[in-house]
């Protein structure tokens, strides 16, 4: 069987990037993704994108994968795989593949943080963020606040970056360094990779009116355990898709 074309450049992850994940709860990989593989994320998040809203009960930006091959055989991509475990470990579960486009316009997306089913904290949920042709300050740019992972917040919600201040950020520090917590903007250029983990608060900045589309697509990885809210896979999916078997299950 032939191997996939290559999806990264490399794996630029060891000690140094492991630390600085655990440390802020996100870490972006610029220029990660191979031209190849940026030019086939494009086809294929347009193909969702054009097929939206779709069924309310199985949106294609939900459930993207199950719309599109190229999107399905990331999930078990050995580059994929090899880049999860070197964080996760070895026993991994798929939990989810999302598109997040934002068209020229999109208003962003409020603060939020996400749950993990499981309360152990050594069980990990990592999100694996591709954004295809990256973005800039201040036009659908992710924000985040380092160390906010740390609190294991599931439920973290604010419409503004002046109500995350004055609401949950008011008085918490980062519970490694002691520092008060600080919203970070980022940017990102074309083919780069965002790794975050579950209960990170983020948001994302209005795209702005003239611009093109920002390309996105999120991978959720996992360590076994029960079943999280946004597990979106079908059974027939789970049943039909060619990938490594155990990547689907939940324990």
């Amino acid at each position: 069987m032939n191997s996939p074309p290559d999806l990264f450049e490399s794996i630029p992850f060891g000690a140094t990037e492991r630390a600085q994940l655990d440390k802020d709860g996100h870490l972006v990989l610029p220029r990660l993704l191979t031209p190849k593989a940026c030019e086939r994320l494009t086809t294929a998040l347009s193909h969702i994108q054009s097929l939206l809203p779709g069924d309310e009960d199985h949106r294609p930006n939900h459930y993207c994968a199950e719309f599109d091959e190229y999107l399905a055989n990331l999930i078990d991509h050995p580059q994929m795989l090899d880049l999860a475990r070197r964080i996760l470990g070895d026993d991994i579960r798929f939990d989810h593949c999302v598109a997040l486009n934002r068209p020229g316009g999109n208003d962003g997306s409020r603060w939020h943080s996400h749950a993990y089913s499981e309360q152990d904290a050594a069980l990990g949920f990592l999100r694996i963020f591709f954004y295809v042709n990256g973005f800039e300050m201040g036009d659908g740019n992710l924000k985040v606040v380092p160390g906010s992972h740390l609190y294991r917040d599931p439920v973290i919600q604010a419409a503004s970056d002046q109500e995350l201040r004055d609401g949950w950020m008011r008085d918490r520090t980062h519970p490694r360094t002691g520092d008060a917590l600080q919203i970070e903007e980022l940017e990102a250029p074309q083919g780069s990779v965002a790794l975050m983990w579950t209960h990170a608060a983020h948001g994302v900045s209005a795209r702005l009116p003239g611009s093109g589309t920002r390309w996105t697509v999120v991978y959720a990885y996992r360590n076994p355990g029960a079943e999280s809210a946004a597990r979106w896979i079908t059974p027939e999916f789970q049943a039909s898709v060619d990938v490594e078997e155990s990547l689907m299950t939940l324990y």
